[in-house]
């Protein structure tokens, strides 16, 4: 497993203060998306060298579609008519930060979806962290799907169209879990928020633990314009790539306090909300590439759940 340093919080506090020095001297000329470059550029975290697959992953199905590239850096997942394919991870965590960086499948890729998530495993209570990206026709953008499952409940879709052509280089893709949020980033960039809103009597993700899934499968009924794109086989196969898996969070069965240790590093204070240059790239992300939303959904929610009104 790779480790981050406890260095970490104060490396992000003061990226966090350069950044927002670079956002202000870019406002006077309202170019947000050159400071947004630059803060994700200066905000990432300095990690330490990222695992091998078979460190902390193990292949689920079809092993003939799965194969370890670069020393097993990186992996190739293969999608055909016989199969799709998938892998998981060794062990299930409780709270923490899980990233990988993916390569999506490049041109006619409609009807496929490939999936990074947390899952607990626990059939109609179970807990589950999503992310879906939603294959296209040539030309279109690439749409990413976040839920949320908490005690069984799930309903809580949002998609927004990537800001970049994610088939054409590798980008992160992480999910930062802790007792008072969840939070979805593309390449360090917010894409959504999840609070703890128990006090509302919204279920909340903290008890049970979640192993990490990816796979790659064909999904037409539904994935691409509603599932009126279908997928084109003549395109097949398809292949995605990952490669840097990182996860850093309290292994279960592990250390019995590691959950509530407020002393972890994705419990302290600069994870307990976004810092003003995360909150104002969130907006843009919603603003300018959000295509979905459960809480402005009336025929579904008539009603918007209580959650909708936290906030961020």
């Amino acid at each position: 497993m790779a480790s981050i340093k406890p260095i970490i919080t104060r490396f992000s506090l003061i990226s966090n203060y350069k950044a927002t020095m670079v956002v202000s001297l870019f406002s006077a000329r309202n170019d947000f998306f050159i400071s947004l470059c630059l803060f994700a550029a200066l905000y990432r975290p300095v990690l330490s060298k990222p695992a091998k697959f078979a460190d902390d992953f193990r292949i689920t199905w079809s092993d003939t579609h799965i194969t370890q590239i670069d020393g097993g850096r990186a992996i190739q997942l293969k999608l055909d008519p016989s199969s799709g394919c998938g892998f998981a991870s060794k062990k299930q965590y409780l709270f923490g930060r899980v990233s990988m960086k993916i390569k999506l499948i490049p041109g006619d890729s409609a009807g496929t979806v490939a999936a990074f998530y947390m899952n607990s495993d626990t059939d109609s209570v179970r807990d589950e962290l999503d992310f879906e990206f939603l294959g296209n026709r040539s030309g279109q953008p690439y749409t990413v799907q976040t839920n949320v499952f908490a005690h069984g409940k799930g309903d809580r879709e949002q998609r927004v169209n990537l800001w970049f052509d994610p088939s054409r280089d590798f980008h992160e893709y992480a999910i930062s879990w802790n007792h008072l949020r969840i939070v979805f980033y593309v390449d360090n960039v917010p894409i959504r928020v999840y609070k703890n809103n128990e006090a509302r009597k919204v279920p909340y993700p903290r008890f049970q633990p979640m192993g990490v899934y990816s796979t790659l499968w064909e999904a037409d009924d539904w994935a691409t314009r509603g599932g009126i794109e279908k997928i084109n086989w003549s395109e097949a196969p398809f292949y995605a790539y990952y490669k840097d898996f990182d996860i850093e969070g309290c292994s279960v069965p592990g250390p019995a306090g590691c959950p509530a240790n407020p002393k972890n590093w994705w419990e302290g204070s600069a994870y307990h909300q976004l810092t003003p240059v995360e909150a104002r790239s969130y907006r843009w992300v919603r603003v300018n590439h959000m295509i979905y939303d459960y809480c402005t959904d009336k025929s579904r929610f008539p009603v918007p759940p209580p959650e909708c009104s936290a906030g961020i």
